[in-house]
């Protein structure tokens, strides 16, 4: 029967491995919290806002610039307002290359081999025989790898917040109930 202090370290790493595996929900930015990434503003003048979405690599870039619009409609209305404008917007992408070798080759040797090495030798039509030894590389099996690369991506805008009627011709003037309405179906908060 296995102890409880065993059960309760297995499910604690699964929640951990299971938060690493989702993408961030709507939340504020806060180190620490089970997924990273989420809102932040600052108040720049009584009716002018900086806001920032940071989603992780799991979140698409969508989601990250229809969470900022999210938080500006939400910021809006706890002001008092009726609707925004954004002035400045930018989304940047945060691109990472990662290069790892084979990972069925590795386990082949170990520490415990010291200094010897497997090597092969194959014939090869056309150039005859050739020897592979894992210290010079050859592209029959060393020089496989893993190439991947990962994207996050950081939205951001300084958003002003008015009351009243929104002006019909400015394409940058957003009504905060109708945005909240149409987008909040889509907004995945975190888990309780």
């Amino acid at each position: 029967m296995a102890r409880p202090s065993v059960i309760a370290a297995a499910l604690v790493l699964a929640a951990g491995l299971a938060a690493c595996a989702t993408p961030t929900p709507y939340q504020p930015n806060v180190p620490g919290q089970a997924a990273s990434g989420g809102y932040s503003e600052v108040r720049i003048e009584p009716n002018r806002w900086r806001v920032n979405f940071s989603g992780n690599s799991l979140t698409s870039r969508e989601t990250v610039e229809g969470y900022l619009l999210f938080r500006a409609a939400e910021l809006t209305l706890q002001q008092g307002d009726d609707w925004f404008a954004i002035v400045q917007r930018d989304t940047e992408t945060n691109r990472q290359t990662y290069v790892e070798p084979d990972p069925f080759y590795r386990p082949w040797y170990g520490p415990s081999f010291g200094y010897w090495r497997p090597s092969w030798r194959y014939y090869g039509a056309g150039y005859g025989w050739r020897s592979w030894n894992p210290y010079f590389g050859d592209p029959f099996w060393a020089d496989r790898v893993d190439v991947r690369t990962v994207e996050r991506f950081e939205a951001s805008a300084e958003v002003v917040t008015h009351r009243g009627q929104k002006p019909a011709a400015d394409p940058n003037a957003f009504d905060a109930r109708a945005v909240i309405d149409n987008l909040g179906p889509r907004v995945v908060r975190p888990a309780p």
